[in-house]
């Protein structure tokens, strides 16, 4: 563009408010007149109308994308990871970058001319309607959910013969599945960039989706992953080859250097020597990584939301599941499970046995009721063989009763006394369809309304019963989900309460869940209730989550001095119910915060939900709590501690 003989911006870089992402070198008057004017560079402005709904975390977040895909953060690098927490707005950011990039450059051409959106399936309709939501028709996205292949590969071979800044639609919007499938077609030209949503699906370098996505022919690379390590500090070198190759070295070379001493530093059991060489190698992998990452934590939601309280409420099991439960800790199965410290077996080259598997979920889902495990001991299967006789003669196995669950049992009362008190909704989440199949019965044995979202149900028909239930006029009461189908891009303002029913071995899968009622439109205070049933697996699942979360904390968001309170040998310790505790979770913590299993001091003035567990507030009685439902519902012998946090004390700030 030019305007008097000089290159403009294609917006006012001068402008109140805008985001300037590149600025020129200023030119002295001798220069202006010896310089070729058409090779002078002119400042990159966002469009003012994105730039002035940007909160400031966001325009951050957008300036070191820019700089990361125009190569000026890492010499001949183009990618980054955007690791921020859910509900921080990554989507938002990542549209105002494509924006420019389509429309503007240094050199006052476009950087790019077309971009590719890769995202689970769930989500591929969320990208589009948020595309036409922020620029109001001004760009049409190509989305690809469905269709045959014939009429799949014809969109996409349209998609790529498009050049220049005259595109119809620059922007494609496609699932992992989708691109896997009709890869082909995407590397036959060139595109300017690639984002991928939940890149975490990039974990494993080896599986065809990572080699499909890796042989595109981009530079320019941005992941989207707000847990970008779940499991081991390898998916994270995962994602961060897929965005920068190399940066790391080799697989081997990362285990070797970083991997293994960063681990074994972390164990609690660690000496000196291990624990200081671990955080020469973590600060060492940290000054690599933190030039193509940037995190923000959902800490930066306190400004703009209600005050959420987390609590996680450990549930005694009732006497008949102590009994199933000891029969099968009993059993042969559970002993040589036991003895391998509770790992997945294996049988022959990798391959899993089905028994370990299927017995690990067996005793899961006998912590939820022992309803489910009823065909099992009926069918005298391994781990519940001679357990049907001690099933009570009152037993129905077609009709729920509450009382032969001890998380079931506060469920219910949680339910009542929301109902009964408050014009409050509620969110129910699980692990499995069969304990959501539980919870209808619940529903239907109290007469709530309610609704039910897991994979069986349609793309189209979820986006209908969400917004159905977040509409404070219906009568839905109770909304349930499958952790597995709806963990991620649902909105569940509709609600302010969430029981998280059991724990997943992934924390993210349950942070994603839990993250469906806390985002952008709530309006209520929040309350979070994890329930785990006391001293059985379930506080072991939780305790893992606790290990994986503190890698995360000093890998990711660099917190160097997160306790360390579980040693591998203890988590290895699955299969001991021990009946003998209020919370076997809080006993290792070793808490010098309490005197004979009782606060005495409270947590330190800075902290909040995102904080080490130790560092919250806990009791095993009602006295300390602040809400007023669960204290109603700790009035019986089921409720044994809970855990609790608030996010934050101070108001919402006006945006």
């Amino acid at each position: 563009m030019r305007r008097s003989g000089v290159r403009t911006a294609l917006h006012d870089p001068y402008e109140e408010g805008a985001l300037v992402l590149h600025a020129p070198r200023l030119l002295s008057a001798h220069e202006q007149l010896s310089v070729d004017m058409s090779k002078v560079e002119v400042h990159v402005v966002v469009d003012p109308s994105l730039a002035r709904i940007l909160r400031p975390h966001q325009r951050e977040g957008v300036k070191f994308m820019w700089d990361c895909v125009t190569g000026q953060r890492i010499e001949d690098n183009f990618g980054c990871i955007m690791a921020d927490e859910m509900g921080l707005g990554k989507t938002l950011q990542c549209i105002a970058l494509m924006w420019t990039l389509l429309r503007q450059g240094p050199d006052a051409t476009p950087v790019i001319d077309k971009a590719i959106v890769v995202a689970p399936s769930s989500l591929v309709k969320n990208w589009q309607k948020e595309i036409e939501k922020w620029l109001g028709g001004r760009v049409h996205p190509l989305a690809i959910d469905s269709g045959s292949k014939e009429q799949i590969d014809s969109s996409l071979t349209q998609f790529m013969c498009q050049h220049g800044r005259r595109s119809p639609t620059p922007i494609l919007i496609i699932s992992y599945e989708t691109f896997r499938l009709h890869s082909p077609v995407l590397h036959r030209g060139k595109v300017g960039l690639v984002i991928c949503d939940e890149g975490h699906r990039l974990k494993n370098c080896e599986n065809l989706t990572y080699t499909a996505l890796t042989q595109l022919q981009t530079r320019r690379r941005v992941l989207l992953s707000g847990t970008p390590i779940q499991n081991d500090l390898l998916e994270y070198f995962s994602l961060l080859h897929f965005v920068n190759t190399g940066i790391l070295g080799t697989t081997t070379e990362f285990k070797r250097r970083f991997e293994t001493p960063i681990l074994r530093g972390r164990d609690a059991s660690a000496s000196d020597r291990d624990i200081e060489r671990g955080k020469e190698r973590l600060t060492e992998l940290a000054a690599i990584v933190n030039r193509c990452i940037i995190r923000r934590t959902a800490a930066l939601l306190t400004k703009y939301l209600p005050v959420k309280t987390e609590q996680v409420v450990c549930c005694r099991l009732t006497p008949f599941q102590t009994e199933l439960y000891t029969h099968f800790t009993n059993s042969q199965l559970a002993q040589r499970l036991a003895r391998n410290g509770g790992e997945r077996e294996k049988k022959g080259k990798g391959k899993t046995t089905a028994s370990s598997l299927s017995a690990i979920t067996l005793l899961k889902k006998l912590c939820n009721h022992p309803q489910l495990v009823y065909e099992k001991a009926q069918l005298g299967e391994e781990g519940f063989e001679g357990a049907l006789d001690l099933f009570p003669a009152s037993f129905d196995p077609k009709k729920l009763q509450p009382e032969f669950s001890g998380k079931m049992l506060v469920l219910d009362c949680l339910l009542a006394v929301t109902r009964a008190t408050s014009s409050d909704k509620v969110v129910l989440v699980s692990n499995y369809t069969q304990t959501l199949d539980l919870f209808e019965q619940l529903c239907r044995l109290r007469r709530y309304g309610y609704v039910r979202l897991d994979g069986s149900m349609s793309i189209k028909k979820r986006a209908k019963i969400v917004d159905h239930f977040n509409d404070p006029t219906t009568q839905d009461f109770v909304f349930m989900l499958s952790s597995k189908a709806g963990g991620c891009g649902l909105n569940l303002i509709g609600a302010n309460r969430l029981v998280m029913f059991d724990p997943d071995w992934n924390p993210a899968n349950d942070d994603q869940a839990m993250a469906r009622v806390w985002r952008d439109g709530q309006k209520k205070e929040v309350f979070i209730y994890r329930l785990l049933s006391t001293g059985s697996i379930e506080e072991k699942i939780f305790q893992r989550q606790a290990h994986k979360k503190a890698l995360s904390s000093c890998v990711v968001d660099k917190e160097e001095d997160v306790e360390r309170h579980f040693s591998l040998d203890d988590l290895r310790k699955l299969f001991q119910l021990n009946t003998d505790t209020a919370s076997d979770t809080h006993d290792k913590f070793s808490c010098r915060r309490c005197v004979l299993g009782r606060e005495v001091r409270p947590p330190p003035e800075d902290s909040d939900t995102t904080c080490d567990l130790s560092q919250w507030h806990h009791s095993s009685d009602k006295k300390t709590l602040q809400d007023l439902v669960l204290k109603r519902v700790w009035s019986g012998p089921t409720v044994s501690f809970v855990f609790h946090h608030k996010s934050h004390e101070q108001t919402i700030a006006t945006v």
